[in-house]
Order: structure tokens, then sequence, then C-alpha cells
């Protein structure tokens, strides 16, 4: 086979790919001509010819159409720039189709209704000023009227959703489970009950302060990830490892309140941390039999199916902390 051969419009076809009509039609349509007849006038096809009909043939199962073919084929577009434009068309139609089967997972385990598929629709085709906004509206009606040191609730709207551009099913499940959970009142009460209920009162607002809350996410956070490292390594809490990193994180939360890092502290630290266990086991006890809204089920919720969406993991479960390890290492 060379340049130079030619073939009847049955060989171009078998080699192009593509039926015998089809490469009539686009001869037809001047979209690629013969490149001659033979004697008996029939439409003889060379290898150049054939390769343009096998970029047809690619193009077409990409949904491209004609028109477009047609300006690439006379050189007005390059392929270059038509094959962009069509993954740009593909990567729409996929976040779509992602979105659409998130939609038919969610119905189908709650067994929804017509009217709740095109709720859940609406949602995951927000934009992202339109998620925003849901956000912003639901930490408004939060924190209205709510009594709580000043800058908490800012604190709380910072951890927000951010859905990522290709989201996965699960992070689709979770945005509409979470758009539908802050846009109902029944919801957004919940959340502002646990919050008034926790750091309200006079002996937990220090909870709330911005230097605590700091301290907690933010500074203290990675000192105690360092504790928690030894720990997960299998150091006793004697050893220098733990050392180190518990009297770094102990110097930091003594400093929150301006006082030295003294042996009588380390002690009633470490007497505080041993008896976290209990005063948990009490609280959820009581939270279990008050009618109290429960965490889990309230700020924890919006927090655990942020972290889904964002794609960042949750934070320690306080009940599964090493609090007698944590408390052995602290002690002087």
């Amino acid at each position: 086979m060379t340049d130079h051969d030619l073939y009847a419009i049955g060989d171009a076809a078998r080699r192009s790919g593509l039926s015998v009509s089809a490469v009539r039609f686009y001869a037809d349509t001047g979209l690629i001509p013969p490149t001659s007849l033979n004697e008996a006038g029939h439409r003889m096809y060379d290898i150049q010819a054939i390769a343009r009909l096998e970029l047809v043939r690619t193009l077409r199962e990409l949904d491209t159409d004609l028109e477009e073919i047609r300006r690439l084929l006379d050189g007005g577009t390059t392929l270059h720039d038509l094959l962009t434009t069509h993954l740009r068309i593909v990567e729409r139609q996929g976040r779509t189709l992602s979105a659409r089967r998130a939609v038919l997972r969610t119905l189908i385990k709650q067994g929804g209704t017509t009217a709740q598929a095109g709720l859940m629709h609406k949602l995951v085709s927000m934009t992202d000023e339109e998620r925003e906004q849901t956000i912003d509206d639901f930490w408004n009606d939060v924190g209205r009227d709510l009594d709580v040191p000043e800058g908490f609730v800012d604190r709380l709207r910072a951890m927000r959703p951010v859905l990522p551009p290709d989201p996965t099913a699960a992070q689709l499940e979770a945005w509409i489970e979470l758009a539908d959970l802050v846009t109902g009142p029944a919801f957004r009460d919940a959340v502002r009950a646990y919050l008034r209920d926790t750091y309200s009162a006079p002996e937990a607002r220090t909870l709330a302060t911005e230097p605590f809350q700091h301290f907690v996410h933010v500074s203290g956070a990675p000192l105690m990830a360092e504790l928690l490292a030894a720990h997960r390594a299998g150091q006793s809490p004697r050893s220098p490892r733990a050392q180190e990193a518990v009297t770094r994180f102990m110097r930091a939360a003594a400093a929150l309140s301006g006082t030295p890092l003294t042996p009588e502290l380390r002690n009633r630290m470490a007497d505080g941390y041993r008896q976290i266990p209990g005063i948990l086991r009490r609280l959820a006890e009581e939270e279990a039999t008050s009618g109290r809204p429960l965490y889990d089920a309230t700020h924890g919720r919006y927090l655990s199916l942020v972290a889904l969406i964002n794609g960042t993991p949750t934070d320690e479960d306080h009940d599964s902390l090493p609090y007698t390890w944590i408390a052995e290492a602290m002690r002087d």
C-alpha cells in the first residue's frame, strides 16, 4: 500500500470503519469527496482521504456536528482546539450525569417522591454563588439572637462546604442531604438550640471565646496531633517523644490564661483529662434522657457532611481519644 494507491468505496469504508452509505453521504455533502473516479465512474479514495474518513468517524462518535468537522477539514480550526472544546462538553456532560446519579441514588435510598426528585436536581444544579448564599442564609438564621461570645458564629460559618468541580457521587449525595437540612426550619432550630444549650451557660462561654476556639482548631490542633501520633506509634506516655509533645501542648494551653506551666498545673490538667471519659458518658446519658438536641444530629451532622463534601478528614471522635494515656503523659 502506497500513498498513490486508490481504493474503491467498499475498501475505503472497510478501512475507515464506516458504512458504504456513510462514505457516499460524506462525498455527496462535499465533506470528503472521492480522490478520483475510475473509467467506470466509480468513486476511488487514496490513503489521505481514508484517513480523513477515519477522523470524521471518530469525531462523529464524540457527537461533533458536521459543520464543526467541515471547519476543521477546511482549515478554519485546529484539531487541538476542536478536541479541547469537546473535552469541555464531555466533562460538563459527565458532571450532569454524576448529578443525576446522585439524585437517583438518594431517591432510591429515601423512597422519594416526584417533588423531591425536582428539589434534589435543583440542589445539585446550583451555582457556586447559590450554594454560598444557602449556607450564609443558614448561619444568619442560626446566629440570630444567639447569646454566645462575639465572633463564635462567624467561626462556625467559616466551616462551609465547597463542592469540587468534578465531585464524586458521595460528595453530591452529601451536598443533597446538607442543602436539604440547612434549608429546613427544623434543622436550623435544632442547631440553634444545641449551640444555645452548649455555649450560652456561664461556665461554658469560655469554650466559645475566640482565643480558646483558635487554640482548639488552629494553634493547638497540630500540637495535639503530634501527641496522638506518639500514641498511635505505640510510644509510652512517659517516652521522650510523648513528653516533648505533651509539654509543648500544655505550655500553649497554659499560655491562654497567662499561667506558667508548673508541676502543680500539669497534675491538675492530668486529673482533668483522666475524668473526661466519665464526664462524656454522663453527658451522653443526660442528653439521651433530657430531650435536648444532640451534637451528632445537629452541628455534628453539619460538620461531618461538610467534611465529606470537601474531601477533608473529620475531627477526632472525642469518645475515642486516649484520655487515660494523655493524662499519664501530662502528670509531673
